[in-house]
């Protein structure tokens, strides 16, 4: 019976497997064990060879027992500290209790560059209990976001395994760590902006729950103009300090002030917020490119919005781009999975 890696092995390297073969006979039992936990693997046909499943964890021992008739053989070894260790440092949105809403992507973080984009992305794992189509985009060597064909259904859970552990994800660069997320898609909340007519339409599930005038961007600039397109809701906050991009105090159109009920939904500075600013809703727009709304109106959006949640705009001629904020509808789901580095095969 013949071991590999061999007894007192030192720096075996993570991504290596575990062979145990048998010469004359079968192999009736291999065990392998790190600590607590018991490494699974695989017998050819004959069962004269077993392979090891998972990858290794770095900086670990490792102790294999195999029989086969009246042979047994013993193998004690330990894997490589690698010289970088790749954890997962973010997993957006994912906050503790979080229902998310249909448009909901997985942003997921890394600690350190990839190099081995394709290794690691074979290891990310999504399962939704409605499955839908969907694909990972890197947008960066240390961030790749997943993103649905078509909007998650609605009313379910999604689980998120990184089983990086072992992986490698360039060089000298091997997964430290596993990382699960279970992220909850609640109701599918659809609003609907028109700053032609300045009307919101709030659907939740198909059915409107919410009309409300509102006033959208003055456009009188490029950066007063609201973006039209398929919009996210990021985050919200009660209050939020809006203070004009580009202006010192003093300079025409400068701006400090203290929003209520303010919903994001582009990194450009674009929210859906309180204002009272009745004689303008539904008659004019005057803002500097936000979507404001009634107090009351906009209180009731801040206290029933999830992140992930759809804001579609219309009317304007500035797009939203793609990447601002978190305007990944902007792109076609044929485009988005040129981003992948398994070819869109998630």
């Amino acid at each position: 019976v013949k071991i590999t890696p061999t007894e007192g092995s030192a720096k075996v390297s993570p991504d290596k497997k575990i062979v145990v073969t048998a010469a004359g006979g079968a192999l009736e039992d291999v065990t392998v064990a790190a600590g607590d936990e018991q490494i699974e693997g695989r017998y050819n046909a004959d069962k004269t060879r077993w392979v090891s499943k998972t990858p290794l964890k770095p900086s670990t021992d490792y102790a294999v027992t195999a029989k086969a008739g009246a042979t047994t053989a013993t193998s004690a070894f330990r894997t490589a500290k690698p010289q970088r260790a790749l954890q997962i440092i973010d997993v957006t949105p994912n906050a503790k209790g979080e229902t998310l809403g249909v448009g909901a992507p997985i942003i997921v973080t890394f600690n350190q560059p990839v190099a081995s984009k394709a290794t690691i992305e074979r290891a990310l794992e999504v399962d939704a209990e409605k499955p839908v189509e969907g694909a990972w985009r890197w947008v960066d060597d240390t961030k790749a976001i997943y993103r649905t064909a078509k909007y998650w259904p609605a009313h379910q859970k999604v689980k998120f395994n990184a089983r990086i552990t072992g992986i490698k994800g360039g060089k000298g660069l091997y997964g430290t760590k596993d990382y699960t997320a279970t992220l909850k898609i609640g109701a599918k909340q659809i609003s609907k902006v028109d700053t032609r007519t300045k009307r919101m339409y709030v659907y939740q599930d198909g059915k409107r729950v919410q009309t409300m005038r509102i006033s959208a961007g003055m456009a009188t600039t490029r950066e007063y103009t609201t973006t039209s397109g398929v919009h996210l809701t990021m985050e919200r906050g009660n209050p939020v300090r809006m203070i004009s991009p580009g202006r010192k105090k003093g300079d025409p159109g400068y701006y400090d002030v203290m929003i209520n009920h303010a919903v994001r939904i582009s990194n450009s500075g674009e929210y859906v917020h309180a204002k009272n600013n009745v004689w303008a809703q539904g008659v004019r727009n005057v803002s500097h490119g936000c979507i404001n709304a009634r107090p009351d109106q906009a209180k009731w959006f801040f206290d029933n919005v999830q992140r992930g949640d759809v804001v579609t705009i219309v009317g304007t001629n500035r797009e939203l781009e793609w990447n601002n904020g978190w305007g990944y509808w902007q792109m076609s789901f044929k485009e988005w999975k040129k981003g992948s580095a398994l070819n869109g095969k998630a």
